[in-house]
């Protein structure tokens, strides 16, 4: 056992450590972070939507290809939403992208659930946010709309 007062054997180990969170970095930096991460895979469902701030603070969603609105969300509710819309619009803004592109809602053969962004790349696997959290965009893609 060595104490830190120890030089010695403390910088071998601080290199060692040093050399290890290097390489986790270059392999992280390496991830892809586009939405064609799943090759050429078709997804089992999917629906393109817009997002919208209501007149009222609501947060309304409407199908990209006839501007049905299949869900709204009134100010104090839809937390989840709207956390999962702030991340992707934030991402948008930053890379100069406007909101004319719809973002994919997919759901794939293997039970996961994403929203992708094409205009920036980005992705959102919302199964990884629990049962409950997906099921509120699971009902999307079935959703008839008002409009």
């Amino acid at each position: 056992m060595f104490t830190i007062t120890d030089r010695g054997n403390f910088l071998p180990v601080m290199a060692g450590l040093a050399i290890i969170c290097g390489a986790l970095l270059l392999v992280g930096g390496r991830q892809p972070s586009s939405i064609e991460v799943r090759g050429f895979e078709q997804p089992a469902a999917e629906r393109l939507v817009h997002f919208e701030d209501g007149a009222d603070g609501s947060v309304v969603i409407r199908d990209a290809g006839n501007s049905a609105v299949l869900a709204r969300f009134p100010v104090a509710e839809g937390g989840f939403v709207r956390g999962s819309i702030r991340a992707l619009a934030r991402e948008r803004r930053q890379e100069g992208q406007g909101r004319e592109t719809p973002f994919r809602l997919a759901a794939w053969s293997d039970g996961q659930l994403t929203l992708d962004d094409a205009a920036t790349g980005r992705r959102i696997d919302l199964t990884a946010f629990g049962a409950t959290n997906a099921g509120v965009f699971s009902r999307l893609l079935t959703a008839q709309g008002e409009d």
